[in-house]
Protein backbone atom coordinates (compact mmCIF):
# COMPACT_ATOMS: atom_id res chain seq x y z
CA UNK A 1 0.00 0.00 0.00
CA UNK A 2 1.28 3.48 -0.88
CA UNK A 3 1.91 6.02 1.86
CA UNK A 4 -0.89 8.19 0.42
CA UNK A 5 -3.41 5.33 0.55
CA UNK A 6 -2.28 4.42 4.07
CA UNK A 7 -2.82 8.01 5.21
CA UNK A 8 -6.35 7.98 3.76
CA UNK A 9 -7.11 4.68 5.53
CA UNK A 10 -6.05 6.25 8.85
CA UNK A 11 -8.51 9.16 8.75
CA UNK A 12 -11.41 7.32 10.43
CA UNK A 13 -9.03 6.00 13.09
CA UNK A 14 -7.62 9.41 13.94
CA UNK A 15 -11.12 10.86 14.01
CA UNK A 16 -11.90 8.56 16.97
CA UNK A 17 -9.10 9.91 19.15
CA UNK A 18 -10.04 12.44 21.82
CA UNK A 19 -7.75 14.19 24.27
CA UNK A 20 -9.83 13.20 27.30
CA UNK A 21 -9.84 9.44 26.63
CA UNK A 22 -7.65 6.71 28.09
CA UNK A 23 -6.98 3.73 25.82
CA UNK A 24 -6.13 0.12 26.60
CA UNK A 25 -4.48 -1.94 23.85
CA UNK A 26 -5.02 -5.67 24.43
CA UNK A 27 -2.67 -8.37 23.13
CA UNK A 28 -2.15 -12.09 23.24
CA UNK A 29 1.53 -11.35 23.67
CA UNK A 30 3.96 -12.57 21.03
CA UNK A 31 6.58 -10.48 19.19
CA UNK A 32 4.25 -9.31 16.41
CA UNK A 33 1.46 -8.40 18.83
CA UNK A 34 3.78 -6.62 21.27
CA UNK A 35 5.52 -4.62 18.53
CA UNK A 36 2.21 -3.67 16.91
CA UNK A 37 0.84 -2.51 20.26
CA UNK A 38 3.97 -0.42 20.84
CA UNK A 39 3.52 1.25 17.46
CA UNK A 40 -0.18 1.95 18.03
CA UNK A 41 0.67 3.39 21.44
CA UNK A 42 3.22 5.69 19.78
CA UNK A 43 0.61 6.77 17.25
CA UNK A 44 -1.96 7.49 20.00
CA UNK A 45 0.43 8.97 22.57
CA UNK A 46 0.10 12.68 21.75
CA UNK A 47 -3.54 12.52 20.76
CA UNK A 48 -5.18 11.01 23.89
CA UNK A 49 -4.81 11.28 27.66
CA UNK A 50 -3.16 7.89 28.30
CA UNK A 51 -2.36 4.59 26.54
CA UNK A 52 -1.44 1.26 28.14
CA UNK A 53 -0.84 -2.24 26.80
CA UNK A 54 -2.26 -5.30 28.59
CA UNK A 55 -1.37 -8.93 27.91
CA UNK A 56 -3.87 -11.73 28.51
CA UNK A 57 -1.22 -14.48 28.57
CA UNK A 58 1.84 -15.38 30.58
CA UNK A 59 5.07 -14.81 28.67
CA UNK A 60 7.52 -17.69 29.02
CA UNK A 61 9.38 -17.97 25.71
CA UNK A 62 12.97 -16.78 26.24
CA UNK A 63 13.08 -14.72 23.04
CA UNK A 64 9.89 -12.91 24.03
CA UNK A 65 11.25 -12.28 27.53
CA UNK A 66 14.50 -11.00 26.03
CA UNK A 67 12.55 -8.70 23.73
CA UNK A 68 10.58 -7.21 26.61
CA UNK A 69 13.69 -6.84 28.80
CA UNK A 70 16.12 -5.48 26.22
CA UNK A 71 13.64 -3.07 24.66
CA UNK A 72 12.13 -2.06 28.03
CA UNK A 73 8.54 -2.70 26.98
CA UNK A 74 5.89 -1.98 29.66
CA UNK A 75 3.07 -4.54 29.64
CA UNK A 76 0.27 -4.74 32.19
CA UNK A 77 -0.84 -8.23 33.24
CA UNK A 78 -4.52 -8.85 32.61
CA UNK A 79 -6.93 -8.39 35.52
CA UNK A 80 -10.70 -8.71 35.39
CA UNK A 81 -11.14 -5.20 36.79
CA UNK A 82 -8.65 -3.59 34.40
CA UNK A 83 -11.18 -2.31 31.87
CA UNK A 84 -12.88 -0.03 34.40
CA UNK A 85 -9.95 2.41 34.22
CA UNK A 86 -10.27 3.00 30.44
CA UNK A 87 -12.84 4.47 28.09
CA UNK A 88 -11.59 3.01 24.79
CA UNK A 89 -10.12 -0.32 23.70
CA UNK A 90 -7.99 -1.54 20.79
CA UNK A 91 -6.92 -5.02 19.74
CA UNK A 92 -3.89 -5.78 17.56
CA UNK A 93 -2.66 -9.01 15.93
CA UNK A 94 -5.85 -10.82 16.93
CA UNK A 95 -9.63 -10.68 16.69
CA UNK A 96 -12.27 -10.75 19.44
CA UNK A 97 -13.33 -14.30 18.61
CA UNK A 98 -9.79 -15.60 19.20
CA UNK A 99 -10.06 -15.53 23.00
CA UNK A 100 -12.86 -15.46 25.56
CA UNK A 101 -11.34 -12.48 27.33
CA UNK A 102 -11.35 -10.51 24.10
CA UNK A 103 -15.02 -11.34 23.50
CA UNK A 104 -16.07 -9.43 26.60
CA UNK A 105 -14.24 -6.21 25.64
CA UNK A 106 -15.95 -3.41 23.66
CA UNK A 107 -13.24 -2.87 21.05
CA UNK A 108 -13.57 0.15 18.81
CA UNK A 109 -10.30 -0.59 16.96
CA UNK A 110 -9.14 -3.99 15.61
CA UNK A 111 -5.99 -4.31 13.47
CA UNK A 112 -4.87 -7.78 12.41
CA UNK A 113 -3.36 -9.93 9.67
CA UNK A 114 -5.06 -13.22 10.51
CA UNK A 115 -7.87 -14.52 8.29
CA UNK A 116 -11.37 -13.32 9.11
CA UNK A 117 -13.89 -15.99 10.08
CA UNK A 118 -17.11 -15.08 8.21
CA UNK A 119 -19.15 -16.73 10.96
CA UNK A 120 -17.63 -14.39 13.59
CA UNK A 121 -17.45 -10.93 12.00
CA UNK A 122 -15.56 -8.10 13.69
CA UNK A 123 -17.94 -5.29 14.60
CA UNK A 124 -15.45 -2.64 15.81
CA UNK A 125 -15.95 0.86 14.45
CA UNK A 126 -12.46 0.82 12.90
CA UNK A 127 -11.06 -2.39 11.45
CA UNK A 128 -8.01 -3.08 9.33
CA UNK A 129 -7.76 -6.82 8.75
CA UNK A 130 -5.39 -7.86 5.96
CA UNK A 131 -4.75 -11.62 5.81
CA UNK A 132 -2.45 -11.12 2.83
CA UNK A 133 0.14 -9.45 5.09
CA UNK A 134 2.86 -11.51 6.73
CA UNK A 135 2.72 -9.53 9.98
CA UNK A 136 0.58 -6.97 11.76
CA UNK A 137 3.84 -5.11 12.44
CA UNK A 138 3.96 -4.33 8.71
CA UNK A 139 0.55 -2.66 8.87
CA UNK A 140 1.59 -0.55 11.86
CA UNK A 141 4.86 0.42 10.14
CA UNK A 142 2.76 1.70 7.23
CA UNK A 143 0.75 3.76 9.73
CA UNK A 144 3.88 5.36 11.18
CA UNK A 145 5.23 6.20 7.75
CA UNK A 146 1.89 7.61 6.60
CA UNK A 147 1.87 9.97 9.60
CA UNK A 148 5.56 10.81 9.19
CA UNK A 149 6.38 9.40 12.63
CA UNK A 150 10.00 8.27 12.80
CA UNK A 151 10.27 5.22 15.07
CA UNK A 152 12.83 5.28 17.85
CA UNK A 153 15.43 2.51 18.05
CA UNK A 154 13.45 0.37 20.50
CA UNK A 155 10.21 0.59 18.50
CA UNK A 156 11.96 -0.04 15.17
CA UNK A 157 13.75 -3.07 16.61
CA UNK A 158 10.52 -4.48 18.02
CA UNK A 159 8.71 -4.06 14.69
CA UNK A 160 11.57 -5.71 12.82
CA UNK A 161 11.46 -8.67 15.19
CA UNK A 162 7.67 -8.88 14.85
CA UNK A 163 8.01 -9.12 11.08
CA UNK A 164 10.84 -11.65 11.31
CA UNK A 165 8.98 -13.99 13.64
CA UNK A 166 5.67 -14.04 11.79
CA UNK A 167 7.32 -14.52 8.38
CA UNK A 168 10.01 -16.92 9.73
CA UNK A 169 12.63 -14.50 8.41
CA UNK A 170 10.69 -14.31 5.10
CA UNK A 171 10.81 -18.10 4.64
CA UNK A 172 7.02 -18.41 4.89
CA UNK A 173 4.20 -16.14 3.77
CA UNK A 174 5.56 -12.65 3.25
CA UNK A 175 4.78 -9.85 0.83
CA UNK A 176 6.71 -7.06 -0.79
CA UNK A 177 5.10 -4.79 1.81
CA UNK A 178 6.65 -6.86 4.63
CA UNK A 179 10.07 -6.61 3.03
CA UNK A 180 9.76 -2.87 2.42
CA UNK A 181 8.68 -2.29 6.01
CA UNK A 182 11.60 -4.37 7.32
CA UNK A 183 14.11 -2.50 5.18
CA UNK A 184 12.69 0.86 6.25
CA UNK A 185 12.91 -0.09 9.94
CA UNK A 186 16.54 -1.19 9.53
CA UNK A 187 17.51 2.50 9.26
CA UNK A 188 16.46 3.09 12.87
CA UNK A 189 16.68 -0.30 14.62
CA UNK A 190 19.35 -1.50 17.04
CA UNK A 191 20.99 -4.39 15.16
CA UNK A 192 22.89 -5.60 18.25
CA UNK A 193 19.72 -5.75 20.33
CA UNK A 194 17.89 -7.59 17.55
CA UNK A 195 20.69 -10.16 17.38
CA UNK A 196 20.60 -10.74 21.16
CA UNK A 197 16.85 -11.28 21.10
CA UNK A 198 17.02 -13.70 18.18
CA UNK A 199 19.68 -15.80 19.91
CA UNK A 200 17.55 -16.22 23.07
CA UNK A 201 15.49 -19.02 21.58
CA UNK A 202 15.53 -21.99 23.99
CA UNK A 203 15.63 -22.67 27.72
CA UNK A 204 17.76 -25.55 28.93
CA UNK A 205 14.73 -27.03 30.70
CA UNK A 206 12.99 -27.34 27.31
CA UNK A 207 15.45 -29.85 25.86
CA UNK A 208 13.56 -32.83 27.32
CA UNK A 209 10.56 -31.91 25.16
CA UNK A 210 12.61 -32.32 22.00
CA UNK A 211 13.31 -35.89 23.09
CA UNK A 212 9.57 -36.47 23.59
CA UNK A 213 8.84 -34.94 20.19
CA UNK A 214 11.31 -37.18 18.35
CA UNK A 215 10.07 -40.31 20.14
CA UNK A 216 6.40 -39.62 19.40
CA UNK A 217 6.72 -38.46 15.78
CA UNK A 218 4.24 -40.30 13.51
CA UNK A 219 3.62 -39.89 9.78
CA UNK A 220 0.34 -38.41 8.55
CA UNK A 221 -0.35 -39.25 4.94
CA UNK A 222 2.59 -39.10 2.53
CA UNK A 223 4.25 -35.90 3.71
CA UNK A 224 2.80 -34.81 7.06
CA UNK A 225 3.80 -35.53 10.63
CA UNK A 226 2.30 -35.57 14.10
CA UNK A 227 4.00 -35.33 17.49
CA UNK A 228 2.42 -35.42 20.94
CA UNK A 229 4.30 -33.93 23.90
CA UNK A 230 1.86 -34.80 26.69
CA UNK A 231 1.66 -32.34 29.59
CA UNK A 232 3.48 -29.05 28.95
CA UNK A 233 3.48 -25.88 31.05
CA UNK A 234 2.94 -23.54 28.11
CA UNK A 235 1.78 -23.75 24.47
CA UNK A 236 4.97 -21.85 23.58
CA UNK A 237 6.80 -25.18 23.84
CA UNK A 238 4.57 -26.62 21.12
CA UNK A 239 5.34 -23.62 18.91
CA UNK A 240 9.09 -24.05 19.40
CA UNK A 241 8.94 -27.76 18.51
CA UNK A 242 6.66 -27.14 15.50
CA UNK A 243 8.98 -24.42 14.20
CA UNK A 244 11.90 -26.84 14.51
CA UNK A 245 10.12 -29.58 12.56
CA UNK A 246 9.12 -27.07 9.87
CA UNK A 247 12.79 -26.92 8.89
CA UNK A 248 13.11 -30.68 8.35
CA UNK A 249 13.52 -31.58 4.66
CA UNK A 250 10.78 -33.82 3.31
CA UNK A 251 8.29 -32.97 6.07
CA UNK A 252 5.72 -30.80 4.27
CA UNK A 253 3.67 -30.10 7.39
CA UNK A 254 3.63 -30.93 11.09
CA UNK A 255 1.06 -30.91 13.88
CA UNK A 256 2.46 -30.75 17.42
CA UNK A 257 -0.02 -31.29 20.26
CA UNK A 258 0.07 -31.14 24.03
CA UNK A 259 -2.04 -30.66 27.13
CA UNK A 260 -1.71 -27.20 28.69
CA UNK A 261 -3.21 -25.36 31.68
CA UNK A 262 -6.19 -23.15 30.86
CA UNK A 263 -5.06 -19.69 32.01
CA UNK A 264 -3.85 -19.69 35.61
CA UNK A 265 -5.93 -22.72 36.62
CA UNK A 266 -3.70 -25.80 36.49
CA UNK A 267 -6.73 -28.03 37.19
CA UNK A 268 -8.56 -26.79 34.11
CA UNK A 269 -6.69 -28.12 31.09
CA UNK A 270 -6.97 -27.86 27.33
CA UNK A 271 -5.48 -29.52 24.27
CA UNK A 272 -3.48 -27.24 21.99
CA UNK A 273 -2.34 -28.23 18.49
CA UNK A 274 0.20 -26.13 16.58
CA UNK A 275 0.47 -26.54 12.80
CA UNK A 276 3.38 -25.53 10.58
CA UNK A 277 3.91 -26.28 6.90
CA UNK A 278 5.39 -25.30 3.57
CA UNK A 279 2.17 -23.78 2.20
CA UNK A 280 1.14 -26.56 -0.17
CA UNK A 281 -1.68 -27.52 2.21
CA UNK A 282 -3.88 -24.77 3.63
CA UNK A 283 -3.33 -25.53 7.31
CA UNK A 284 -5.64 -22.77 8.53
CA UNK A 285 -8.56 -24.31 6.64
CA UNK A 286 -7.46 -27.84 7.57
CA UNK A 287 -7.35 -27.00 11.30
CA UNK A 288 -10.68 -25.16 11.11
CA UNK A 289 -12.44 -28.00 9.28
CA UNK A 290 -11.14 -30.72 11.60
CA UNK A 291 -11.12 -29.03 15.02
CA UNK A 292 -13.05 -25.75 15.15
CA UNK A 293 -16.26 -27.51 16.21
CA UNK A 294 -14.42 -28.74 19.33
CA UNK A 295 -13.27 -25.29 20.46
CA UNK A 296 -11.46 -22.85 18.21
CA UNK A 297 -9.14 -23.49 15.26
CA UNK A 298 -7.78 -21.67 12.23
CA UNK A 299 -4.90 -19.61 10.97
CA UNK A 300 -2.86 -19.04 7.83
CA UNK A 301 -2.05 -21.35 4.95
CA UNK A 302 1.33 -22.34 6.44
CA UNK A 303 0.68 -21.90 10.17
CA UNK A 304 -2.37 -22.57 12.32
CA UNK A 305 -3.52 -23.36 15.83
CA UNK A 306 -6.34 -25.28 17.48
CA UNK A 307 -7.50 -25.29 21.11
CA UNK A 308 -10.26 -27.30 22.74
CA UNK A 309 -11.11 -28.56 26.25
CA UNK A 310 -9.53 -31.77 27.47
CA UNK A 311 -13.05 -32.91 28.41
CA UNK A 312 -13.77 -33.39 24.68
CA UNK A 313 -11.75 -36.62 24.75
CA UNK A 314 -13.89 -39.59 25.77
CA UNK A 315 -13.04 -41.06 29.15
CA UNK A 316 -10.58 -43.91 28.82
CA UNK A 317 -9.38 -42.91 25.36
CA UNK A 318 -5.73 -41.93 24.82
CA UNK A 319 -5.35 -38.22 24.12
CA UNK A 320 -2.50 -38.81 21.70
CA UNK A 321 -4.58 -41.25 19.64
CA UNK A 322 -7.65 -39.00 19.72
CA UNK A 323 -5.82 -35.99 18.27
CA UNK A 324 -4.12 -38.22 15.70
CA UNK A 325 -7.54 -39.47 14.55
CA UNK A 326 -8.60 -35.86 13.85
CA UNK A 327 -5.71 -35.46 11.41
CA UNK A 328 -6.61 -38.43 9.24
Amino acid sequence: MSITRAAARLTPLLDRLRREDSWLIAVNADPDAIASAMALKRLFARRVRAVDIARINEIRRPDNLAMIHDLRIPLLPWRDDLCAAYQCFALVDSQPSHNERFMSMPFSVVIDHHPLDPSQPVTAAYTDIRPEMGATSTILTEYLRALDIRPGARLATALQYGIRTDTASFARKATASDLRAYQYLARYADAAALSRIMQSEYLRSWLKYFSRAFASLHPVGKSGGYSFLGEVETPDLLVVIADFFSRVHGLAWIAVAGVCPEGDDSNNRKIVVIFRGDGHRDLGKFAHDRMNALGSAGGHRNMARAEFPLSVVEKGRQIEAYVYSLLQ
